[in-house]
């Protein structure tokens, strides 16, 4: 009888497309986490924002507070009579008649105290659950930061296994595959040439997921660290930086276009000329130069 191995050697094309696909799930989580982040930052902003909104209602509110319990006292003490008591009272009552109409003034303005303090006290409410409601939502954020980032760990250590299980020769083979030849020179003017030096000095650096370098970077934090080169604030998101800028059409790409790719969007790479783009592309291959269709291409944005 034949005798079978104990373990079959895998197949080097299973294996890249399965690789492929745990990196691509792992950078939408990754992705998905940066897009919480700018979303957390966001709410936190409009927390502080309320919370000192809710202290300068609470202050007013106190204001009116202290006149109205003034206005009690002062009629408590007698400091304020009706005016018939007034009438009854006053050594001259022609004297008074002639007073009613500020009497009557004074009798408006307390019904303005009062009226103004349950203006503001329901404003003070308001405001006290505004900030509640944007606290429980900043909450329920923070954990499905957490989640995202336990699925991209797990699509990570997923793929480094698959890795791990094939001789170094098919290993190298899967992570070099799409990589050009870098260019030497790169036509590129004006503000997008800070850019696009500054991607093209990663090359060769790791991908991190959720990093913005100096050591290593993911897809859109490299993008985002160029283009700062050049003065232009970018979010740390793809899918955030593809509302970045106009909208460029292939036929007219530029060296420093960022260009996107996957539905929904979850890569940006910078377009360098001549079909290239440099890019972080995956914990395997790290910041590298590939052709501008090694991916599935969405679309195009020029900043600044």
């Amino acid at each position: 009888m034949p005798s079978t191995p104990a373990s079959a050697e895998p197949d080097i094309g299973d294996v890249q497309a399965r690789v492929d696909r745990l990196y691509h799930e792992a950078e939408q989580a990754s992705e998905r986490y940066n897009d919480a982040k700018l979303e957390l930052t966001s709410l936190k902003r409009d927390l502080g924002l309320l919370k000192a909104d809710q202290g300068r209602q609470g202050n007013r509110l106190e204001k009116v507070r202290r006149q109205v319990q003034d206005s009690v006292i002062r009629q408590y003490e007698g400091q304020s009579l009706s005016a018939m008591g007034q009438v009854v009272l006053s050594d001259d009552p022609q004297k008074f008649l002639s007073q009613l109409s500020t009497m009557s003034s004074y009798n408006d303005m307390q019904d303005q105290l009062f009226d103004d303090y349950a203006t503001e006290l329901k404003s003070l409410d308001i405001r006290s659950d505004a900030t509640a409601k944007r606290a429980a939502q900043v909450a329920e954020l923070q954990k499905d930061l957490g989640a995202e980032k336990a699925t991209a760990d797990k699509k990570l250590a997923e793929a480094k296994t698959l890795l791990g299980q094939l001789q170094a020769e098919q290993r190298q083979e899967i992570l070099s595959r799409g990589t050009v030849r870098t260019p030497s020179d790169i036509p590129v003017s004006g503000r997008a040439s800070a850019a696009v030096a500054y991607a093209m000095a990663q090359v060769g650096k790791a991908y991190v997921y959720g990093a913005a370098g100096p050591n290593a970077f993911d897809c859109s934090g490299l993008t985002m660290m160029a283009w700062a080169q050049a003065g232009v604030a970018l979010p740390h998101s793809s899918s955030a930086q593809y509302s970045s800028g106009p909208h460029i059409a292939e036929s007219d790409l530029q060296p420093g276009d960022l260009v996107f790719y996957y539905s929904p969007i979850s890569h940006v790479g910078m377009y360098i000329g001549n079909g290239l783009i440099v890019n972080a592309e995956n914990p395997g291959s790290g910041i590298r130069v590939t052709g501008l269709h090694a991916m599935p291409y969405v679309g195009a944005v020029r900043p600044g």
